[in-house]
């Protein structure tokens, strides 16, 4: 183990943050009802918890769910939104605000922040802050985590499960092959694609790995030719009849864990982390990264 980072501090309180997270999201909250047209925005990360968030509740039946990166976000008239939810840990990016203003007036929203104290709270109808899951490592973990915790909560779902399985995911051993691996693949369906998503760029974030990340139905259609020896699959949730037959015969590394998928994505925050440290890199300042994207203009 090398010297504690911010990274480390924060990954290993995740069990604790999403308690409390899921406590507000359970509660009574500013958060979309059941039937309401919902789009959801965010950059990076925060745009993951989107995308996870959209596929459980369009799946829980509960209203029309998109999630947008925000630079992209489609919020004309025509598409009839009742709701946007915003996600962002530091309440100053560029591209989260100006989604803000676009809709002030024509459509209600809700931000989940981690800093209240920031621009998009003045710019939002509603917050709902989680100070105590903000970070001081730009490489996210606990917010973007302690953020879905709210919103599973919110819809309904027992967190009580997926914090016992992320406080096992803190005790699991590291295996060499996941230290030394040239590369990694993440794979998700429904919901857990965009966690998929997320833990590639933890990956590349931390450690300047070379990740790629698909929908697990689509990796057979190409993507699989990059599976080789000394390379990882890593399938969040449950795996598609054959895929880990076809994996192993690549002669890649199959992995895929018996537990809440959130959870799972615990294990890879340490991975990221500890293939930072054999390469002697901060995971708390990344290269060519800052904790928010303020842009001039």
């Amino acid at each position: 183990m090398g010297e504690t980072t911010y990274m480390e501090q924060e990954l290993r309180s995740q069990p604790e943050t999403w308690r409390a997270a899921a406590k507000i999201g359970s509660g009574d909250t500013p958060l979309p009802a059941a039937g309401a047209r919902v789009a959801v925005v965010g950059c990076g990360t925060s745009w993951f918890m989107a995308q996870s968030y959209a596929a459980l509740r369009e799946r829980a039946g509960l209203g029309v769910t998109d999630a947008f990166a925000a630079s992209e976000a489609f919020l004309g008239e025509a598409r009839g939104y009742d709701a946007v939810v915003a996600i962002t840990r530091s309440g100053t990016t560029t591209e989260v605000l100006r989604v803000l203003e676009t809709v002030r007036g024509r459509i209600p929203t809700v931000t989940v922040l981690g800093d209240p104290d920031t621009p998009a709270t003045s710019l939002s109808d509603e917050t709902v802050a989680l100070p105590f899951a903000d970070e001081r490592s730009v490489v996210q973990t606990r917010f973007a985590t302690s953020a879905l915790a709210l919103l599973r909560a919110h819809l309904g779902e027992d967190l009580a499960g997926p914090v016992s399985e992320a406080e096992a995911a803190l005790a699991d051993p590291l295996t060499q092959e996941w230290l030394d691996a040239e590369q990694f693949t993440f794979l998700g369906t429904g919901w857990t694609f965009g966690l998929a998503n997320e833990a590639a760029l933890k990956m590349r974030e931390a450690s300047q790995s070379w990740t790629e990340s698909y929908p697990a139905m689509e990796y057979r259609h190409g993507p699989i030719a990059i599976a080789a020896p000394g390379r990882v699959t890593w399938l969040f949730g449950a795996a598609p009849e054959g895929l880990e037959g076809e994996v192993a015969a690549t002669g890649a590394q199959f992995v895929c864990h018996d537990r809440d998928p959130l959870a799972d994505l615990v294990l890879v925050h340490r991975v990221a982390l500890e293939r930072a440290r054999v390469r002697g890199l901060d995971p708390d300042s990344p290269r060519s990264l800052t904790r928010s994207v303020m842009l001039d203009g």
